[in-house]
């Protein structure tokens, strides 16, 4: 089963313990630069301990979509966004907003994510 917010042509995973949404390798055969065997991650989810933890790599790398997310968030939702380097966390599931996060997911197709991707890791 995968998301309906989700462009075409991510695949649906279990990675690292959470579900995730990759780019799979018959799309981008190279995948992932520290462990080529692994597809190219884009988004997961977690339950952690005392969160539960969406982590979309674009929203770090596209700074556009990290602006209007933030500005989005502070519209929609009345609860303190929690943001870290690598994750959006929440404390009950309750606060998570569904739509927005299901718009996030929507914004980046699998060949935008590629292309962000070739030009970050080459630029490192």
């Amino acid at each position: 089963m995968r998301s309906s917010n989700l462009p075409d042509g991510f695949s649906e995973v279990i990675g690292y313990g959470m579900l995730g949404y990759v780019v799979p390798h018959s799309l981008y055969p190279a995948g992932y630069h520290c462990d080529p065997k692994l597809p190219l991650p884009f988004m997961n989810l977690a339950s952690q301990k005392n969160f539960i933890a969406i982590y979309h790599m674009g929203i770090y790398i596209n700074k556009d979509l990290l602006d209007w997310f933030t500005a989005e968030y502070a519209r929609q939702s009345k609860v303190k966004l929690d943001m870290g380097k690598s994750c959006i966390r929440f404390k009950k599931t309750d606060q998570i907003p569904i739509c927005l996060i299901g718009e996030l997911a929507s914004k980046i197709t699998p060949a935008q994510w590629i292309e962000m991707y070739e030009r970050l890791k080459n630029e490192r």
